[in-house]
């Protein structure tokens, strides 16, 4: 039998491109060696933090919110049982891509795929003839010189999603958006958290302002920031680990110890036995799979999505380039505006961006407009006593379109896609500002952020 389509890789890029170009009517099959789909995302990444996310949320709001609100409530944490939580949010997910998959009659082939030439993938003994090749292969945790992860002591973000107890003391390297997320798990369940940032900020590459607010929550909440900081060694004893830390410019260094060190420091693309050399395709110097406008590589049939191509290493940006490429496929006009791609912290409270930053508009020379408004001043978040962090919406100087917005607050993962829309259409402030929004919500704040631009917020 030979394919339309055989997509090397089941993690949200791969699975949705899968069941996109099966709707349009091409023969589809899909190689995945794991022995569930969803990739990194669905297994060891997004759905098993969010599940961790949202029990030790509870569990903080049991012990420092419930009384204020008159709940009286005793709670205790069973870790075992949080890790079982954990895993029926997996479970749920990739059994729910297995029916997916079935449904649109898309093969699965298990094993790991190798390209031998255009039209051709290797996965075992079995050859599979295909008219087009897509790599979604994902990423890798990326690795730190001198430190190795054994995932018991020093872990990755999967050994943190995997431990058997709650440690006293937690280390993370990393002051991204992985490394925040499970930093705020654990410090919720009771871990001192520390995070090493080699840069002299948290949240490297989102809005600066939004990033200084979120930092000095979290350290409300526990966290302590050594920022401008390096681990040059570590060492792994039977009870704890040994590190070595000194300022990223040079200097003492200082020995620590930890229970669990995390090392948070990135991902990188995973292309390791796919035959990308022996096939000659081209990658960059950071190891992306370059690829032209239509998600081609320089191979005639061969094409690459995700987490293995430049541009955010987010599981929506690979599932949006799996649909447009199924359509490219299909003789259809796929697309993905990049402009428009949301970001989101899930800490408590939220951090969510899309667009342009200040720092990228003051950059480019951008005549801006700037629009805030503070959760402090918002009738719903008042009520519910959540109101740190505010809106903030940024907007061409003289068109008034929205070039971009940042939100640090309660649900802010949710707000941001109301923007997101409207940028999606080339909308303005005052377009924003002119919709009714329902009271008492939230999203009144990111209505008076719009209204902020020209300089009329009410409840400002």
């Amino acid at each position: 039998m030979t394919y339309d389509v055989t997509i090397i890789g089941t993690g949200p890029g791969g699975y949705v491109c899968a069941i996109r170009a099966a709707q349009l009517g091409l023969k589809v099959a899909v190689v995945e060696k794991r022995a569930t789909h969803g990739g990194t995302c669905l297994n060891v990444g997004c759905i098993p933090s969010k599940a961790l996310l949202h029990a030790s949320e509870l569990y903080a709001e049991s012990q420092h919110v419930f009384a204020k609100m008159g709940i009286i409530a005793d709670t205790k944490i069973d870790f075992p049982q949080m890790m079982v939580f954990k895993q029926e949010a997996i479970d749920g997910n990739t059994k729910g891509i297995d029916f997916l998959l079935k449904k649109n009659k898309v093969d699965v082939i298990r094993g790991a795929g190798k390209i031998v030439g255009a039209g051709n993938v290797q996965v075992g003994d079995q050859l599979i003839e295909t008219k087009s090749i897509i790599i979604a292969t994902g990423s890798d945790v990326a690795q730190l010189k001198g430190i190795a992860i054994d995932e018991q002591r020093i872990v990755s973000s999967t050994g943190a999603l995997e431990l058997k107890e709650i440690p006293k003391t937690l280390t993370i390297i990393g002051a991204g958006v992985i490394g925040l997320e499970l930093g705020s798990v654990y410090a919720r369940l009771g871990s001192k958290v520390t995070v090493i940032e080699y840069l002299d900020r948290i949240l490297p590459g989102m809005d600066e302002e939004a990033a200084k607010a979120l930092q000095r929550l979290l350290m409300k909440q526990g966290l302590s920031f050594k920022l401008a900081s390096k681990v040059t060694a570590a060492k792994a004893t039977a009870s704890n680990v040994i590190f070595t830390i000194e300022p990223a410019a040079g200097g003492t260094p200082e020995n620590m110890e930890a229970d669990i060190l995390l090392v948070a420091t990135g991902r990188v693309p995973y292309t390791e036995g796919l035959g990308c050399e022996e096939a000659g395709i081209a990658r960059d110097a950071r190891g992306r799979i370059e690829v032209g406008d239509h998600y081609n590589t320089n191979i005639p049939g061969i094409y690459a999505i995700g987490d293995v191509i430049k541009g955010p290493m987010l599981a929506h940006k690979a599932e949006d380039e799996g649909v447009a490429l199924a359509e490219i496929l299909a003789g259809q006009s796929g697309h993905v505006n990049y402009d428009v791609i949301p970001g989101v912290v899930y800490t408590n409270p939220e951090l969510a961006s899309v667009g342009k930053t200040e720092e990228e508009l003051k950059s480019a020379g951008v005549n801006y407009k700037v629009g805030k408004f503070l959760f402090l001043a918002n009738g719903r978040a008042k009520a519910n006593q959540t109101t740190d962090g505010f809106v903030k919406i940024l907007a061409d100087a003289k068109t008034d379109r929205v070039l971009g917005a940042h939100i640090v607050g309660p649900q802010a993962g949710e707000l941001i896609h109301e923007v997101a829309v409207l940028m999606e259409f080339g909308g303005s402030a005052e377009d924003l500002a002119r919709t009714c929004h329902a009271h008492p919500t939230l999203a009144e704040a990111v209505k008076e952020a719009a209204m902020a631009v020209a300089g009329r917020a009410i409840h400002a």
